[in-house]
């Protein structure tokens, strides 16, 4: 079992002490100079909040026993992630496809067990994108048939974009060989308009985490 950990923001959209990454995350992304660290008690956490970011924040700051993690807020240095901010509670997405465009299949799944949850395809034609976007918006009123608040995990940064804006921006032409996709995407943007959700939709970081745990092994 992962260590609990505790993120303090000191800049960010709400400056505070959250107990997840998640909810940490939704404070710092695109929040230009954002500064925030994680802690591996809830004391140390309350501490260096109180004390401000100068000489708790950022590389070198050893004030503090903590992961210094820059992720967001402009910066150019490398972010980095460790599995210990995966929040395994939650439903994993991904895209099979045969060709970009070709046959679409996705699914998602339990990312603690891997149990798959809903799977959907092969869809005739379509994009890697499209079907991502398609697997979060599913994920999502699956959730919310369950009055779950579980965090959606994808891949696709493009599709993870489109659903926050309730609106894909795909050059993929409609005509009669796309009609089947374009007909599910117009359905997904739909219930999107319709419905609200408080599920936080976090991007998978492949590079640090490994292959997504709904990954159809296609590389």
């Amino acid at each position: 079992m992962a260590k609990q950990k505790y993120y303090v923001v000191w800049v960010g959209k709400k400056p505070g002490v959250y107990t997840s990454w998640p909810d940490c995350q939704k404070q710092v992304e695109k929040f230009d100079d954002a500064k925030f660290k994680s802690y591996e008690s809830l004391l140390e956490a309350e501490t260096a909040y109180k004390a401000g970011w100068k000489g708790n924040w950022g590389t070198g700051a050893g004030a503090a026993k903590a992961d210094v993690r820059s992720r967001f807020g402009g910066s150019k240095k490398e972010h980095t992630y460790s599995k210990d901010d995966i929040e395994y509670d939650s439903v994993s997405v991904d895209v099979g496809t045969s060709g970009n465009p070709g046959p679409v299949e996705y699914k998602g799944v339990d990312t603690r067990t891997g149990e798959v949850l809903f799977s959907v395809g092969p869809i005739s034609k379509g994009t890697n994108n499209l079907g991502e976007f398609l697997a979060i918006v599913h994920a999502l009123a699956y959730l919310k048939q369950q009055n779950s608040t579980k965090t959606v995990y994808s891949d696709s940064e493009n599709a993870l974009k489109w659903v926050k804006q309730k609106h894909v921006s795909s050059t993929l032409v409609r005509d009669h060989t796309m009609k089947e996709i374009w007909d599910l995407v117009d359905r997904a943007e739909n219930w999107l308009k319709m419905n609200s959700y408080k599920n936080p939709l976090v991007k998978w970081q492949t590079k640090s985490w490994g292959e997504i745990k709904a990954d159809y092994g296609r590389k």
